[in-house]
């Protein structure tokens, strides 16, 4: 359950153009190439507001040796007018293998699990003081992950489909994250001029071209999927900004147990005005409320 709060964090493959090949880009680039999108500073227009999209979870129980697959729909809303880190308001319904729903307004968390007829609900800063040494309580300030960790590119730094990977340590120690890793879509990192000007807009003048690039992640027997090309999977609000990219294309969560948590997502939606009124949990009848306090509070 913990490990769904992560995918906070993850956003989609971005829509790509066929554009004439860029150079490769130094550190710096991908990191800004990552931050920019959700920092308070960037522009209004060049800002993720929201998103919604299907996605796909993999946990390995390093301790059994074992898969556990799940998947489902989230929503996520980002708040810019409380300072430099946003507020995130997320929406996050797992369908499978096993229903359940995680949802914050900014200002609570729910944690339902219907299977158990009960709600865990808590007070988001009261989560952030009992964890104010965790960097897990970092992870929605996107825009300042190089303030709250050690960004390095990973080895390999690039994937097979020529994306960068970024290896993330916490800067201070954790009892719940060990390390992270990001894959920074290169369309992001490596701008061109064709880029910049039209990914994110289905134009007559500019079609899109579907891409070619293989699938990243296997969903096993169970949950397998043909994974859609880009240009078909991602939805752009009603009103589109020239240039603007979801930059993370997966992330890998690790504690220190040798646990890991990798998401991906699917039929992404971007900046589509999300209502606050989406966040709002809705009791339903005869489910018991349980309100944790101090250090058990929480993911």
């Amino acid at each position: 359950m913990r490990s769904g709060l992560f995918a906070i964090l993850m956003v989609l493959p971005a829509l790509a153009l066929t554009a004439l090949p860029a150079s490769a880009a130094g550190l710096r680039d991908v990191i800004d190439a990552l931050e920019t999108p959700f920092k308070a500073s960037t522009p209004e227009g060049q800002r993720i507001q929201d998103y919604t999209a299907d996605f796909f979870q993999e946990s390995r129980i390093a301790s059994l040796d074992r898969l556990q697959r799940a998947r489902g729909q989230v929503s996520v809303r980002f708040d810019y007018r409380r300072g430099q880190v946003p507020t995130v308001l997320f929406n996050w319904e797992y369908r499978e293998p096993t229903t359940q729903e995680i949802v914050s307004d900014g200002k609570t968390l729910w944690v339902y699990l219907p299977e158990n007829n009960q709600v865990i609900q808590s007070d988001i800063e009261m989560v952030s003081k009992a964890r104010e040494t965790d960097p897990m309580t970092f992870l929605t300030g996107l825009g300042n992950l190089s303030r709250d960790f050690q960004i390095s590119f990973a080895e390999p730094n690039r994937d097979a489909e020529g994306n960068y990977v970024l290896d993330l340590r916490p800067r201070r120690s954790s009892a719940l994250l060990n390390r992270m890793v990001i894959v920074v879509d290169r369309d992001a990192a490596e701008p061109t001029a064709t880029t910049k000007s039209t990914v994110g807009i289905e134009d007559k003048n500019f079609p899109v071209e579907p891409s070619t690039r293989p699938k990243r992640l296997s969903r096993g027997p169970d949950l397998d999927a043909t994974r859609e090309t880009r240009s078909e999977s991602i939805k752009i609000g009603p009103e589109p900004v020239g240039g603007l990219l979801f930059p993370i294309l997966s992330t890998t969560v690790y504690d220190p147990n040798g646990n890991s948590t990798t998401i991906e997502f699917s039929d992404l939606r971007l900046n589509r005005g999300l209502s606050t009124s989406q966040f709002q949990f809705i009791l339903p009848a005869g489910v018991e409320v349980v309100r944790p306090t101090g250090k058990e509070m929480g993911f």
